[in-house]
């Protein structure tokens, strides 16, 4: 039986290294075993199956199968161990895809330890987790031309004071509960808030919501 008191968790990377590397990383906390390895996509998910763990740290960029794949794969199956996608810098285009899919953590593969700790931590208690650098990234060289700009502008001012505080703290990838403990409001206020931010700013996901808020400067980055 396992020890609920630990965060289970699988690394998946094709180069053994890397996957070596942040094993003996993370079991230096207390809280958090690495329970399996996998170094393809394919192995992946018959390890996922098989060891059903809490946290996935999963590469994007794989051969045969790549980290994409098999989360989409994992929402096909309705799998529900958290994902946290391993990337580098040159990897936007994928990491928007993922946001599509439903990644739970973004974290870079350079990042330093406390990162990737915050964010199984974080993806575990139902946050997401967007590395403060891949934010940047995302947003970085996202021209915007006038009308763009108005459009943008227009959606903020929509917003309610309460739905804005709603959208920075769904920014700093905290979930209902949480926003509601935070605000003193009820869980299913906060609720009716998403909604209607995600309405409003034109967004499907709390990722989504969280890149919208980190491009126009609601939460500094």
């Amino acid at each position: 039986m396992r020890n609920r008191d630990k965060i289970f968790v699988m690394v998946v990377d094709d180069h053994i290294l890397m996957r070596e590397g942040l094993k003996q990383l993370l079991e230096l906390e207390e809280d958090i075993e690495v329970i399996s390895q996998a170094g393809n996509g394919e192995e992946a998910l018959d390890k996922i199956l098989q060891d059903e763990p809490d946290v996935i740290l999963l590469d994007i960029n794989m051969p045969q199968m790549t980290g994409i794949d098999v989360l989409r794969r994992m929402k096909d199956l309705g799998l529900n161990s958290k994902v946290i996608m391993l990337t580098i810098h040159d990897d936007r285009e994928y990491l928007f895809e993922t946001m599509k899919i439903g990644a739970n953590g973004y974290v870079l593969k350079d990042s330093d330890a406390d990162s990737l700790i915050k964010a199984i931590r974080n993806v575990i208690k139902g946050k997401t987790y967007i590395q403060p650098s891949i934010a940047s990234m995302l947003v970085d060289g996202m021209n915007k031309d006038d009308n763009e700009q108005d459009d943008e502008v227009k959606k903020i001012e929509s917003l309610t004071k309460r739905e804005y505080e709603v959208l920075m703290l769904i920014a700093e990838g905290l979930n209902n509960k949480d926003i509601a403990s935070k605000l003193f409001i009820s869980e299913k206020t906060v609720k009716n808030h998403v909604s209607s931010i995600f309405k409003k700013i034109e967004v499907n996901d709390r990722i989504q919501a969280a890149i919208f808020a980190f491009k126009n400067n609601i939460k500094k980055i």
